[in-house]
């Protein structure tokens, strides 16, 4: 492994993307406080502009109480279609420069430059890809540049948005040290409370506690979060795969034109996959279904959609690819679903439209689902098949 003083790692985030794909498309929104989220009383703020940020209104907040907050805020109702299709424009440049890149979400990239340093310059070249960016894609973004995954991200946080910044080899604990333990990746709200009750606010007292310590305290996510108290990360830099994908088939034990099964299917597998992205941690943006007659002849169709990994986008999809690829009356042998161009990311931070109520019922779902087994909760549309064979989710990589 290299030592950290040979690693040059870059993290890049979008500022406020969401709100500046909008402002891309309607330059009288500069300047104003925005909300990008669901317009009704139990909506929730997806993103907000800065302006908005001022008056105490952040991202998963209530729209309602977001609208006290700013009574005089735009609120849009938001476009996924056009966020991914941003996104897709920055990974291709991103992709068009660098020799290794990780996309750790739809907004973000980690870019190692380990060697660079030799021929060009780390510095020089992040802030040439940084104009290059906002050239060809009109978005304003910042980038931290350091000797870890770790460092750079949080910097990046410290400098937005339009900003930039360099952390050199061994400044690391010193740049951390006088920061809140809130903006540690890694202490979610529990953790933070339990923390600060001890007294320990600041990175620098974290740093501070014995690894032995916290390792009691918090288990064995301590060992790990004392290292990062320390600037310590030697996360690799995971090369961005272009097509990566996850689907389920079934072939029918008897041919069948059965249309009520075939929906039931649709939904059941779709239902299924789509919470295993969940659980993963991922978005889709291309749906494929595939038919196989009982003559062996084998037909796809796939769509590209918003990034999302929400059950009734994804299957409202699935049964629209069926409904035009099944053109024959002919016996289906064989029904499967794919959902490729996986991203990381989360579900809630994209429903533009939906309540709060159905974020709490998606989250409620799942966590019934991950304790007790996927199979308790199921859609009734989905239990209509007599037929449910065990399902095999395959897991697929691609690099291009």
């Amino acid at each position: 492994m290299l030592l950290n003083n040979s690693r040059h790692i870059a993290h890049l985030d979008l500022d406020s993307f969401f709100v500046s794909v909008e402002l891309l498309r309607n330059s009288k929104l500069q300047g104003k406080p925005v909300l990008i989220g669901g317009s009704g009383d139990r909506g929730v703020v997806a993103s907000c502009s800065y302006e908005a940020r001022k008056f105490g209104i952040h991202s998963a907040m209530p729209m309602k109480a977001a609208r006290r907050l700013c009574p005089h805020a735009t609120i849009i109702r938001g476009d996924m279609e056009a966020y991914s299709r941003y996104s897709r424009l920055v990974t291709d440049v991103i992709k068009d420069t660098v020799p290794l890149f990780e996309k750790s979400s739809i907004d973000e990239f980690y870019v190692d430059l380990t060697g660079m340093d030799k021929y060009f310059g780390c510095l020089k070249f992040t802030d040439e890809l940084k104009k290059k960016v906002v050239k060809e894609s009109g978005l304003p973004i910042s980038y931290a540049l350091a000797s870890n995954k770790l460092i750079s991200k949080v910097a990046t946080n410290e400098v937005k948005p339009n900003g930039q910044i360099e952390i050199p080899f061994g400044n690391e604990k010193s740049f951390l040290a006088p920061l809140s333990i809130t903006k540690m990746p890694g202490i979610g709200k529990q953790t933070a409370f339990l923390l600060m009750k001890m007294g320990v606010e600041t990175v620098k007292v974290l740093s501070e506690i014995p690894e032995e310590m916290l390792q009691n305290l918090l288990g064995k996510n301590g060992y790990e979060l004392s290292r990062r108290a320390n600037g310590i990360d030697e996360t690799p830099v995971v090369p961005y795969h272009e097509q990566k994908s996850i689907s389920t088939e079934n072939t029918f034990g008897q041919d069948t034109i059965d249309m009520e099964l075939m929906h039931s299917e649709i939904v059941r597998m779709t239902e299924k996959i789509a919470f295993d992205l969940r659980h993963q941690n991922k978005l889709a943006g291309c749906v494929t279904l595939k038919l196989r007659y009982s003559n062996f002849e084998t037909f796809t169709k796939q769509a590209t959609i918003p990034y999302s990994n929400a059950d009734h986008i994804l299957m409202k999809t699935a049964q629209e690819l069926f409904e035009n690829l099944y053109d024959r009356r002919m016996l289906i042998r064989l029904l499967g679903i794919r959902f490729s161009n996986l991203i990381p990311g989360n579900y809630q931070i994209h429903l533009f439209e939906d309540t709060q109520e159905i974020i709490n019922l998606y989250q409620a779902i799942d966590s019934v689902k991950n304790r007790f087994g996927e199979k308790l909760l199921m859609k009734a549309a989905g239990m209509a098949s007599p037929h449910k064979p065990e399902y095999k989710p395959v897991t697929k990589f691609k690099l291009k």
